[in-house]
């Protein structure tokens, strides 16, 4: 129960929590619980009716929204809770009315106190008080009583857990080795044996795994218990984006979340909380680098520096309708379809890309992986992407002054796309570390890095270029030798073609798969950039830079290794 069924639910809770008085949310919290109490899953309920029956207050929005009984009873048990937490707890001491801890409601009634969460599902009131200076769940005792009278059956089921009989455990032993050896997980074998036994699924699966706890060498679900790994969690990690990249590319690979779950032998919903938690994990290891401004601490100045960009309405237009000169070459044409951007528009996108990481940063600070929430990673993600499109937004409009140093640093018999891919890296670092705060333009300080960065890496590029005279026409063509026959040209390019493959296993999947792509070295056609862009989803310059890149560091291997190519 950690997401809302109903959009229109949610918006609901967040503006009850953060705009209502907290008298007012408590008196809401009894109004929604009540409402649990009446709701027939089977029935749908207007939006308006349910907004009354929870705030007193007849909307005249969603007028034609219907919701089934089943979902509202999920999303007002998720409001009460929610809600709840908002509200700050009174001491019991101060109290109106007679109060009991979740511990003494337990012992009352002879249930667990997972058994009470299932109770407030169904409309067992509860608030929050303060016990020897500790928050935690207060039950009024006239909620409790009248609760029972109003679902005896249900408190009798839940009581009778603990009087299971010596018999009644044994079956329920027997039963679910037979169905653990016909495949059946964990959750799958309690729910049927509850059918079967007339037993709630939970009596059942507590008494499996109690079993396995005390019998560790014959445990039925031996991986069922215990905390999982951090091998494992990883790996369920990796499964589950897998499953999402196939989901996105239209090629599922049916390993989907339920199969996951049934190979380690846990819950669909336990596999979500150990994808979070490794989620967490990563972004808590990922430092985050950026420029601080004492503006960032100031909540006046948030809704200012997340706005939109000055004129952006104008520049998108002039962004639309750009064109390249008549005389550019064909290869340049992209530069000019970004246009540039003025001082006051550079100084907001930066100030926003580096607010956004601060964000991000506290977040970090905040964040215990263990209970990560799916909330706190959506805001992580959209966290990100703001960041990426300000620091894309950048880099694009300012792609034309690399090519402008790298033609003056341009000698002869040199390729301009190895130094513009080069100073695209310098660029990019650039705009990680411009300090905007300052009042400079970000050309001067990025003309800077790239000149600095080419009187580095030209010299060194030659002086390597010297000792291994190793390029792509040497690495990736066979060219025939006329004074050999047909079979000797063939066996030297079979020969040269292994010395390559057994060179592009030192590169991730990607860059190997833009490498072959790029030169055709599967045997099919070379293909354009813009077409291995359209495959990945990415643009044609990020194909060309990671193109490059893989070139470089195979001639480095190739050097390191000693290995004679083509």
């Amino acid at each position: 129960m950690s997401e809302f069924k109903n959009r229109v639910l949610k918006e609901l809770t967040e503006q009850q929590t953060r705009y209502a008085p907290p008298a007012r949310r408590e008196a809401q919290i009894a109004n929604a619980q009540k409402l649990m109490g009446e709701v027939e899953p089977g029935k749908a309920y207007p939006y308006a009716y349910i907004c009354y029956r929870v705030t007193d207050f007849r909307s005249d929005a969603h007028a034609d929204l219907l919701i089934s009984g089943a979902d509202l009873r999920h999303d007002l048990a998720l409001f009460v809770r929610r809600v709840g937490r908002s509200v700050p707890p009174v001491p019991v001491e101060q109290s109106v009315e007679p109060m009991l801890t979740l511990e003494e409601v337990s012992k009352r009634f002879n249930v667990s106190t997972k058994t009470i969460s299932r109770w407030r599902v169904k409309g067992l009131a509860a608030r929050r008080i303060k016990v020897n200076g500790r928050s935690q769940l207060g039950f009024p005792t006239a909620a409790v009583e009248k609760f029972v009278a109003d679902h005896k059956v249900l408190v009798e089921k839940g009581a009778r857990f603990s009087h299971l009989t010596g018999a009644e455990k044994e079956d329920i032993l027997r039963l679910a080795r037979e169905l653990r050896d016909a495949g059946g997980t964990l959750t799958e074998v309690s729910r049927s044996i509850a059918t079967k036994l007339h037993r709630s699924p939970e009596a059942v699966r507590y008494t499996i795994k109690n079993f396995d706890r005390c019998h560790p060498d014959g445990a039925l679900f031996p991986h069922a218990t215990g905390p999982l790994t951090d091998a494992a969690k990883h790996e369920i990690y990796l499964a589950k984006r897998q499953h999402d990249i196939d989901l996105k590319n239209a090629k599922p690979t049916g390993d989907t979340v339920n199969l996951i779950a049934k190979r380690f032998g846990r819950t669909r919903s336990s596999m979500y909380r150990v994808v979070n938690e490794v989620r967490a994990k990563e972004l808590v290891r990922t430092p985050v680098d950026y420029i601080y401004n004492t503006e960032f601490d100031d909540p006046t100045r948030e809704a200012a520096i997340v706005a939109p960009m000055p004129g952006e309405a104008e520049f998108e237009s002039k962004r639309v309708g750009k064109t390249p000169p008549k005389d550019v070459p064909a290869h340049m044409a992209h530069l000019y379809e970004w246009p540039l951007l003025s001082k006051e528009q550079e100084q907001h996108v930066f100030r926003k890309m580096n607010f956004l990481k601060h964000k991000l940063h506290k977040l970090q600070e905040a964040l215990d992986p263990a209970k990560a929430k799916v909330n706190d990673l959506m805001q992580v993600e959209d966290l990100k992407q703001g960041i990426r499109d300000s620091r894309d937004l950048l880099i694009s409009c300012n792609q034309r002054l690399v090519y402008a140093q790298a033609k003056q640093k341009l000698a002869l018999g040199e390729n301009i796309d190895d130094l513009v891919s080069d100073g695209n890296l310098s660029l990019m670092r650039a705009v990680e570390k411009f300090d905007y705060g300052r009042g400079f333009k970000f050309s001067t300080y990025a003309t800077w890095a790239i000149m600095k960065n080419f009187a580095r890496s030209i010299p060194d590029a030659k002086t390597h270029k010297q000792r291994y005279m190793t390029g792509h026409d040497d690495l990736f063509e066979a060219k025939a030798d006329v004074r050999t026959d047909e079979q000797e040209v063939l066996a030297q390019a079979d020969a040269a073609r292994a010395r390559v493959n057994r060179l592009l296993e030192h590169l991730d999947a990607r860059t190997r798969e833009v490498i072959r792509m790029r030169t055709g070295l599967d045997g099919s056609e070379e293909m354009t950039l813009e077409q291995i862009g359209q495959h990945f989803g990415i643009t044609k310059e990020r194909v060309r830079q990671i193109n490059v890149r893989g070139m470089k560091m195979l001639r480095e291997w190739a050097a390191k290794e000693n290995v004679e190519v083509p």
